[in-house]
């Protein structure tokens, strides 16, 4: 938002689901070898007591990167912003297939990373650390917004948001 701002753009930032942390029990972060991020979300949600901060922590892309960095995890690996592409990183960097891997992700995925990882020989285990839900309205002052000008672009980042905000515009 701040770099097209940078160029001139008129923006303004709507958000069409809410994130809520989802309970779980204890993860002892000591017993695996590396964690998946594929969203910073799951790292915000995440309910440590410690961990060592040099585990391989693998994730989708910068963002993600920069807030696991951020929230302590000093042996970061990123790549281009896609599971295929994590996947692919995964396989070609992680040396050992019997030692567990971790995969914190939302309780709705479109894609199951840990099934490919499994099918492909390592070991890992998926936990649900947080959902997404609609959002329900759309605030006064982004209608107002909207109201004086239709927007040239609109950017949505999952298929779970565009469902969101399809149901939205609807309403």
């Amino acid at each position: 938002m701040e770099r097209l701002k940078l160029l001139g753009h008129e923006v303004t930032h709507l958000p069409v689901i809410k994130i809520e942390k989802i309970k779980t029990k204890k993860i002892n972060l000591l017993n695996y070898k590396a964690v998946i991020f594929t969203s910073s979300n799951a790292i915000k949600c995440l309910d440590v007591d410690k961990f060592n901060s040099k585990i391989k922590c693998y994730c989708v892309g910068r963002a993600t990167e920069i807030i696991a960095q951020k929230a302590g995890f000093i042996n970061t690996y990123s790549s281009e912003g896609t599971v295929d592409s994590l996947i692919e990183m995964i396989i070609r960097s992680f040396e050992n297939k019997s030692e567990k891997i971790l995969y914190l992700s939302s309780e709705f995925i479109s894609r199951d990373l840990d099934i490919d990882l499994i099918n492909a020989g390592f070991n890992v285990d998926r936990v649900s650390n947080y959902t997404s839900l609609p959002i329900e309205k759309i605030d006064n002052f982004t209608l107002e917004f909207l109201k004086k000008k239709s927007p040239d672009a609109i950017f949505v980042y999952s298929a779970k948001s565009a469902k969101n905000l399809f149901n939205l515009i609807n309403k």
